[in-house]
């Protein structure tokens, strides 16, 4: 149970980042989808604090929650960009 502590916080700081970055206003698609990409995202993010960080950013819950957060919102943007101009 302990190990999916970090991927649960990775999935919802994603998920926030996605949300978020609605406030781009980028209507290529909607709510849900954004929240699906942004956790998605939020695993990059959190997987590459790891990669980066080594042990320390293992350990370090906030640090995977920031890197889920930026993954999450810079996934969205790029996806929004590839999704707006195919509408």
């Amino acid at each position: 149970m302990e190990a999916l502590v970090p991927i649960i916080t990775q999935l919802i700081a994603g998920a926030a980042g996605g949300t978020a970055s609605a406030m781009l206003k980028q209507q290529a698609f909607g709510v849900v989808a954004r929240t699906i990409v942004g956790a998605i995202g939020g695993l990059g993010g959190g997987f590459l604090i790891q990669m980066l960080g080594g042990e320390a950013a293992a350990t370090g819950l906030a640090m995977q929650a920031i890197g889920a957060l930026i993954g999450g919102g810079v996934l969205n943007g790029i996806v929004g960009q590839f999704v707006g101009k195919q509408a």
